[in-house]
């Protein structure tokens, strides 16, 4: 298509996840028409976090430090533990402003297909984190797709003898949605998680 450096640079953008080959051209082009302070501060942001970003080694959340801010943070509370897939499951989490408790990221699903088994997902962390008898919750937060409810029946059944409470968010028909639009498996979660009214 282009030669040398603009195609080179379409092509890595092209291999960001979400990045269509259409996408990727255009990004190259603000690039190329874009003021070099811009392209450097750009540079710059990319370098800076694949030297300082790090996993934190309690939870597996992203951290500048050993620790994340939800593991530092002593408000926080000990007893519960959501558990999701992805680091940025811990930022839509934390947006409801809802839970006040810890995470567990577990680096991925289930995805035989894939070639992700159980021993891939930060799952032995998971059960070292429970060892010690304080945590008496875990809120499975894996996606509602066919990986993340393998995941989340995988961990329930290695949770659920231990004694702790186990549950799953809920799951079902979006606000502002159609029911026209909802597919089978949305409808039956919607039944299944439906709340009685009281006057």
């Amino acid at each position: 298509m282009y030669e040398g450096a603009l195609q080179d640079l379409v092509d890595e953008l092209g291999r960001l996840p979400g990045v269509g080959p259409k996408s990727a051209q255009r990004i190259a082009f603000h690039v190329l028409a874009a003021e070099p302070a811009d392209v450097r501060r750009l540079v710059d942001a990319i370098t800076e976090v694949k030297a300082k970003v790090r996993f934190c080694e309690i939870c597996g959340n992203v951290a500048q430090e050993d620790q994340c801010r939800i593991c530092r943070d002593p408000r926080r509370a000990t007893a519960v533990i959501c558990v999701v897939e992805e680091a940025k499951d811990v930022v839509a989490i934390e947006r409801t402003r809802e839970f006040r408790g810890r995470y567990h990221v577990l680096g991925g699903a289930i995805n035989p297909i894939a070639g992700v088994g159980p021993d891939d997902l930060r799952i032995v962390q998971l059960m070292s984190r429970l060892a010690d008898g304080q945590v008496t919750e875990v809120i499975l937060a894996t996606d509602p797709n066919v990986e993340g409810e393998a995941t989340a029946t995988y961990l329930a059944r290695l949770l659920v003898p231990m004694g702790l409470t186990v549950s799953r968010l809920a799951s079902g028909l979006p606000v502002g949605g159609d029911l026209e639009y909802a597919d089978e498996v949305t409808l039956g979660r919607a039944f299944e998680g439906r709340r009685r009214i009281s006057a």
